[in-house]
């Protein structure tokens, strides 16, 4: 406990360093210079293309790029969310002042090599985006959806290659039209920035000196095979707009295509109700009419019941193999629920807007190693309800086990991400604190709950167990283990999979994403798909004869995970064009982290349902 003391008392320090931009008002008045920082260039998908081309980030000072730098570059203080997703935040040498409208200005003149040409143009092919922010906000291209709504599309694009001539000579936009909207404060008098817009263009210019702002009949375009001159140039106008500060993200924030999340929610509610209804079937009325049937024979009388899932009262709670695996990862899921639970209750009160960058990556880390202590305690008293005898290694694995394979996954995604020179690779610096955050937080956290929950005991169980194990006779093949786990995935993952889509584009498209509200419904959606389609499973099994539920129950539940490894390789064939084996990794790595923390989640609430199902439903009958 000391250790997480210092070490907490430590990481207070840091975060005096990290700051989330947008949560208070910036006034200026007239003149005050206006900061214009860069971000790092990322992949999207732009009109023409279907696919995503790429997934690793550039610094925007990348040595191959030649944008003009400033004459001190500073780095920007960073959440350390921020930090894990890729942001890469410095100045610029641009001029802007409030309400100051500048005409054609030269930024810089750079010298392109034919090697770097080359680079460039690839990244052009490959749709990557620039990205500014001023005052916290994103710059963002004007564009229309299939309704013809009006959309601020996040970032915009490096160069042209649209059309059969750009295919093979594309264009690199040198020149910005940058439109800033501003509101006037009804109580300070001051003006706040509520928009940024960017129009890129590619201009030729043969004299810096001289920008031209007007004509495109020239474009940039970067030869292969010679030294290439290019002028940088800019201008900027402001433009007062109605909106106000508290609802500037408003335009960056609309949700795509709210039909689709309605009918995805709509479908997932149906899928629940009929679930629902098919417990209250089997599991109420059945179960009652056998409740009453067994309590009704005389105890005293010599008759035999030969049938239904009172036979294997005697085995229903005997320990399962491999009891310290499975109650790590119970503790595990039940550490990952806390997690997903409380950030999406955040999300919901605005806390985890994209306007306070990094928030979502930060809270996630944060809850993670705080609820280690509620992994602790879920897995002790799991493993004392299993008759578990090793609590310290229990503890340990419960402590290690899954944060191992996180850390080893990310380390060698890292690696990839270094080789690619991108600045989505994390700073050794940043390593260390989630190391810290590991050892010194999350361990002594996961060894008190593991104390607690060793301290409390396993669940009371209403029936003895057999010194002899009983005879399991064969069960049918929708019921054994791999055809279980298929088909209570399948459901779970169908109440799900339409807003899997817009997550895994947020995730890997750099699209901002903001329907919290559909998040939410469609998690508790799947919680209560995957719990009701184990309790049924458990109770075909039982009236099988077949009594060893527990591991079934878990494996059934976390079978969802399979499916979103399915979707996510057919999202990959469908949404995803990646040319280089780096991209491709990284993606399938992502994916895999994604689809074991779905196992532990799912598998969990299949296992503890089934649990108190299974108790109910032997506490209700008279055992001789």
């Amino acid at each position: 406990m000391k250790a997480a003391l210092l070490v907490s008392s430590a990481l207070v320090g840091v975060a005096h360093a990290f700051y989330f931009p947008g949560t208070a008002p910036h006034d200026y008045s007239m003149n005050d210079k206006v900061e214009l920082n860069v971000n790092a260039l990322t992949p999207i998908v732009s009109e023409g293309h279907e696919k995503l081309r790429s997934l690793i980030n550039y610094d925007y000072y990348h040595p191959q790029l030649h944008f003009c730098q400033p004459k001190v570059i500073r780095k920007q203080s960073e959440s350390l969310g921020s930090i894990l997703f890729g942001d890469r935040i410095f100045n610029s040498p641009f001029e802007i002042h409030m309400l100051e409208n500048t005409g054609c200005q030269t930024l810089c003149s750079a010298t392109v090599p034919a090697d770097d040409a080359q680079f460039i143009n690839g990244l052009i092919r490959e749709d990557y985006a620039v990205n500014w922010l001023i005052d916290g906000l994103p710059a963002a291209e004007l564009k229309q959806d299939n309704q013809n709504n009006t959309l601020y599309d996040l970032g915009f694009n490096l160069g042209d290659d649209e059309g059969e001539l750009r295919t093979k000579d594309p264009a690199l936009n040198n020149h910005y039209e940058v439109s800033i909207q501003y509101h006037v404060s009804a109580d300070t008098k001051k003006y706040r920035v509520v928009g940024v817009l960017v129009w890129p263009m590619s201009i030729m210019t043969t004299d810096a000196g001289k920008p031209d702002c007007v004509s495109r009949n020239m474009p940039v375009i970067l030869l292969e095979d010679r030294d290439n001159k290019v002028h940088f140039t800019y201008r900027v106008s402001w433009n007062q707009s109605t909106t106000r500060w508290a609802t500037r993200w408003d335009n960056y924030l609309k949700v795509s295509q709210p039909r689709i999340h309605w009918i995805s929610l709509f479908n997932s509610i149906l899928i629940v109700v009929f679930l629902c209804v098919m417990v209250n079937m089997v599991l109420v009325r059945t179960i009652s009419r056998d409740v009453s049937r067994y309590n009704a024979i005389d105890l005293s009388e010599d008759v035999e019941v030969d049938y239904g899932w009172k036979l294997v009262h005697g085995e229903v709670f005997r320990p399962p193999k491999y009891p310290s695996i499975l109650a790590m990862f119970v503790g595990n899921g039940a550490q990952l629920i806390a997690m997903v639970t409380v950030t999406l209750g955040f999300s919901l009160m605005g806390f985890l807007s994209p306007s306070n960058r990094g928030a979502l990556a930060t809270v996630l880390m944060i809850c993670w190693t705080f609820f280690a202590g509620i992994g602790g305690y879920m897995s002790a008293r799991v493993y004392c309800a299993l008759d578990g005898e090793n609590h310290r290694r229990n503890v340990f694995f419960t402590a290690t086990i899954l944060p191992t394979f996180v850390f080893i996954v990310m380390f060698l995604l890292n690696l990839l991400l270094i080789g690619a020179e991108s600045s989505g690779a994390v700073p050794f610096g940043t390593m260390i604190v989630i190391v810290l955050l590991w050892f010194g937080i999350s361990i002594p956290l996961t060894s008190v709950g593991g104390y607690y929950g060793r301290k409390h005991g396993g669940v009371y169980h209403p029936v003895r167990v057999n010194q002899i194990p009983r005879q399991v006779p064969p069960a049918p093949k929708y019921l054994r283990t791999w055809a279980s786990s298929l088909i209570c995935g399948f459901l779970p993952w169908i109440a799900a999979f339409m807003e899997l889509y817009f997550i895994l584009s947020s995730l890997f498209a750099s699209r901002a994403y903001y329907a919290w509200g559909f998040v939410t419904a469609t998690a508790g959606v799947v919680c209560l798909t995957t719990a009701t389609c184990t309790i049924l499973l458990v109770y075909f099994l039982l009236c099988a004869e077949e009594y060893r539920w527990h591991w079934r129950s878990f494996l059934a539940g976390g079978g969802s995970a399979l499916w979103l490894l399915l979707y996510s390789v057919y999202y990959w064939i469908t949404w995803l064009s990646l040319d280089s084996a780096s991209s491709v990794l990284l993606y399938f790595g992502w994916v895999l982290v994604l689809a074991v923390f779905q196992f532990l989640i799912c598998g969990t609430i299949g296992f503890l349902s089934s649990y108190w199902a299974v108790k109910r439903l032997y506490s209700a009958i008279r055992i001789d």
